[in-house]
């Protein structure tokens, strides 16, 4: 590393729960494994099964490069609640979905859930309907594949479609988090790629524009929601279930202050600062700089509603980063570890979120038709992103059956 250059410190990404690494790993079971156009498939049978009688399709969420689902099945099955063992235990089939690149266009990765639900027909004894859906970004790609297929006239054979908190109304990554991506003088570092994918672009409510500076919906999550309602927006065959890691009662973070440090860093970076989403004009959610090549930035918002604090599912956000910095040496002063990533409206999809009012509506008081969903469950305190707790994975494996 050149003196006149700041460390690449952008050797990370935003991983959600589903890609890390397991607190404790368990031992991944024996299993087949199918390829699939743009992803691959492993099959675990159920407790008496020797073939596939009743499948239940499960696709992975959002991170950089291909999909390790060793380490999805253990983040399905290793904390509170073994969500794969209990689905076993009651004779289900679990297919585990992944991607040869997670952060490819929505609909490309759909091919791959296409096709992981023709194969599971093809090899399935019986006529036991399909259970098919998917955790955070996964929830979306098997959502869009359902409805394309329907469209198109293919007979899915799926009765149930679930998703587990998953941004049907966009998530949200502070802006200012996505400009640093850019500012670091590496382009095509692992954190750059991510916030520039396609995935990205389609998934956030709000994109980080790296060539105009703008902050706006990205011509791609445009172009993705036209596609979508092309196809009727939604399957219409099967019931539509979901949970939210979020809460139902409108309240949100209640440590994070809209304004506030969230994380500011020294020596690396010095001064460079990040502030908790606040609602107005003109305001000032980072500033950013460096000393290699030397500029700084400021980024501003307009009219944004106070997501950083919303009720919803939460991402450790700028621990992640805090985490990153002091491997290069910085010193940092933490501030927030964790900012709402999936508003609890967006993944029960009963609102939209560029409203104050909306993102923190009291969704236990609304009219459950409100909804785009036959049924949903949000958590009754605020959990991390796509962790499975009992509450949430019990009521949702009880609905499989219909």
């Amino acid at each position: 590393m050149s003196e006149k250059t700041e460390p690449n410190v952008g050797m990370f990404t935003l991983a959600d729960p589903v890609a890390a690494e397991p607190p404790h790993p368990i031992k991944v079971p024996g299993h087949q494994e199918w390829p699939l156009p743009n992803g691959f498939a492993w099959v675990f049978l159920g407790a008496g099964n020797r073939e596939i009688t009743r499948p239940v399709i499960i696709a992975d969420g959002f991170n950089l490069g291909r999909s390790e689902l060793d380490k999805l099945y253990q983040f399905l099955d290793g904390g509170e609640y073994p969500f794969l063992t209990e689905l076993h235990r009651r004779g289900r089939d679990v297919i585990l979905l992944g991607f040869e690149e997670r952060t490819a266009s929505i609909m490309d990765n759909a091919q791959a859930a296409e096709a992981v639900i023709m194969e599971t027909i093809g090899r399935r004894v019986g006529s036991t309907p399909l259970v098919v859906g998917g955790f955070s970004m996964g929830g979306m790609v098997t959502r869009y594949a359902l409805a394309k297929m329907e469209t198109q006239r293919m007979d899915h054979q799926t009765a149930v479609y679930f998703s587990y908190d998953t941004p049907h109304r966009g998530a949200t990554i502070p802006v200012g988090v996505q400009a640093f991506s850019y500012f670091i003088p590496f382009p095509g570092n692992d954190f750059e790629r991510q916030m520039n994918s396609d995935a990205a672009r389609q998934m956030l409510w709000q994109h980080y524009d790296k060539d105009t500076g703008k902050i706006q919906v990205a011509k791609e999550r445009k172009d993705f929601l036209a596609a979508l309602n092309r196809f009727g927006g939604w399957p219409q065959i099967p019931r539509k279930i979901a949970v939210a890691n979020g809460r139902a009662d409108g309240i949100g973070l209640p440590d994070v202050t809209p304004g506030e440090v969230a994380l500011r860093l020294d020596k690396i970076y010095p001064g460079t600062t990040f502030y908790t989403q606040a609602q107005g004009d003109d305001v000032t959610v980072a500033y950013l700089y460096r000393k290699f090549p030397e500029a700084e930035d400021t980024i501003t918002t307009d009219s944004f509603p106070e997501l950083d604090g919303a009720p919803g599912g939460t991402l450790h956000t700028y621990k992640i980063l805090a985490d990153a910095m002091k491997k290069f040496g910085a010193t940092v002063d933490l501030r927030h570890e964790y900012v709402c990533f999936v508003p609890t409206v967006s993944a029960v999809a009963i609102r939209d979120i560029e409203k104050q009012d909306d993102l923190y509506a009291k969704i236990k008081d609304l009219d459950a038709g409100e909804s785009e969903l036959d049924d949903f469950l949000c958590s009754s305190t605020t959990t991390e992103h796509t962790v499975v707790t009992e509450e949430l994975g019990s009521w949702l494996i009880d609905r499989f059956d219909v």
